[in-house]
């Protein structure tokens, strides 16, 4: 249901108030009212109205000052403000435009005149609404195309020469490994492969998710079982840096979820804590319930944490690109695409880190009990 506009009407006159007020209602708008500049200008800050009727002669704070005051206010600097103004002061009405209001309209008033103008000027403020945010959809739709490219020419095409390459040094018969030598290469390979098969899968799905094509299926999980086969599939990763991945799960925890989904979420924050963890480090992976239908897991590793400034761009296709410690290469699509998928799955994911101190991610889902 669309709501209703609200007016706020500011005039020190109580039977302006009234007219203006039954004037507002009659039309299906929603009036709010203050008797001087003072009072309208907290009574905005607490609650933005969508139109000001303001009356310019008013004692202490006129209506030339409280427009003044809104104008400079980067949040209410858009609200469109109408002046009330006696037939004499006309002439004064054009300062008034110049601090940034709208229209006037003289007093007494002249109910159709005045509520033409009103809804002249909230038609008007809808649009421009609608055109802001239609530009902001462009410009993110852009961002976005131009970052999936960038991943698929560059993220794909840096792991396919990687294989290229690795797997011509091992067929070289001129260039002698000993058996050492030759293991490692094959690790590379592996690693490479498995890069490239993660980064495939997971550009595949987000694009599925942005299209409306993937859609969840939720059924009854048990927990544990989902965790721990991520976490397997991890440990060959987690051993090459020397980190230990240890998990406390209840067996008898179950989630209302969709498999896929949530066995690419776990993988998802599983592999980043292994990206950003040093050598010798630690990952937790833990499930719980925190409240009578909500459960929690989170996956908390000793890694070198994140700024503050930049947790918020943690979830945007458009995020900066940022490197593991030992120099993986980051696109950040993976803890998009784990935003995308907790809530299809109806829950939510957040994060909380420290510079040097490590990160805690954690998604929070319906339960289920036996």
């Amino acid at each position: 249901m669309k709501k209703q506009p609200t007016i706020l009407i500011v005039d020190d006159n109580p039977e302006n108030l009234g007219v203006l007020g039954n004037i507002v209602s009659e039309n299906g708008y929603i009036p709010g009212f203050a008797t001087n500049g003072t009072v309208a200008l907290t009574s905005i800050k607490e609650e933005s109205p969508d139109l000001i009727l303001l009356d310019i002669m008013m004692p202490e704070l006129d209506g030339f000052e409280v427009c003044r005051r809104l104008k400079q206010d980067a949040t209410l600097a858009e609200i469109p403000i109408i002046f009330l103004t006696a037939k004499m002061e006309k002439d004064d009405v054009i300062a008034g435009l110049e601090l940034g209001a709208v229209d006037y309209v003289t007093k007494p008033f002249n109910k159709k005149e005045l509520i033409t103008r009103i809804n002249t000027h909230l038609e008007l403020q809808a649009a421009k609404k609608d055109l802001q945010e239609a530009l902001a959809a462009k410009e993110e739709a852009l961002v976005t195309k131009d970052k999936l490219f960038s991943i698929i020419g560059h993220d794909l095409g840096n792991i396919f020469c990687g294989l290229q390459g690795i797997a011509e040094l091992l067929v070289d018969k001129q260039i002698q490994f000993n058996a050492k030598e030759r293991e490692d290469n094959i690790q590379m390979l592996i690693q490479a492969a498995t890069n490239g098969y993660d980064l495939l899968t997971n550009l595949l799905n987000w694009s599925k998710s942005q299209t409306g094509i993937l859609l969840a299926n939720p059924a009854i999980i048990v927990l544990r079982d989902s965790i721990y086969r991520q976490i397997e599939l991890q440990e060959h990763k987690a051993a090459r840096k020397e980190i230990e991945i240890v998990a406390d799960v209840d067996k008898n925890l179950l989630v209302f979820a969709d498999l896929n989904m949530l066995d690419t979420i776990i993988r998802n924050l599983i592999s980043n804590a292994i990206k950003f963890t040093s050598a010798s480090g630690t990952i937790q992976v833990i499930a719980k319930q925190i409240e009578e239908k909500l459960v929690e897991i989170s996956v908390t590793d000793t890694g070198i944490g994140i700024k503050q400034k930049d947790i918020e761009k943690l979830f945007k296709i458009n995020a900066v690109r940022t490197y593991g410690t030992n120099n993986e290469r980051g696109n950040g699509l993976g803890l998009v695409l784990c935003k995308d998928l907790v809530e299809k799955c109806g829950g939510m994911i957040g994060v909380e880190s420290e510079v040097g101190k490590g990160s805690r991610f954690y998604i929070r889902l319906p339960i289920k009990e036996l």
